[in-house]
């Protein structure tokens, strides 16, 4: 997490707010001191309640992509014949 002075958040308020609009919280010390954290707003599910992952997005923990989409979309599909990926499996823990 970064942190900033009140006065360098002050003089700089627009970056901070770009920069926590990307996902990015930021600790706000006085002398030396985290007074304040600043952060996304929580988002709420269907049943009205935060999740998981908005929580870990909260604490600083992982970060929001920036670009939206699937990730995984240009991965290529790998078909197996069936039982193949039990036999790769028992392989490797050396039971078979």
């Amino acid at each position: 997490m970064t942190s900033t002075g009140i006065r360098e958040l002050k003089d700089n308020l627009s970056h901070y707010v770009r920069r926590i609009e990307a996902g990015e919280r930021i600790a706000v010390t006085a002398h030396g001191r985290v007074v304040a954290e600043l952060g996304p707003p929580a988002r709420a599910t269907r049943a009205g309640r935060r999740t998981q992952y908005d929580d870990l997005v909260a604490t600083g923990v992982v970060r929001p992509p920036l670009e939206s989409g699937d990730p995984l979309a240009d991965w290529p599909t790998l078909r197996l014949p069936a039982g193949i990926a039990a036999h790769l499996i028992d392989t490797d823990r050396g039971e078979a």
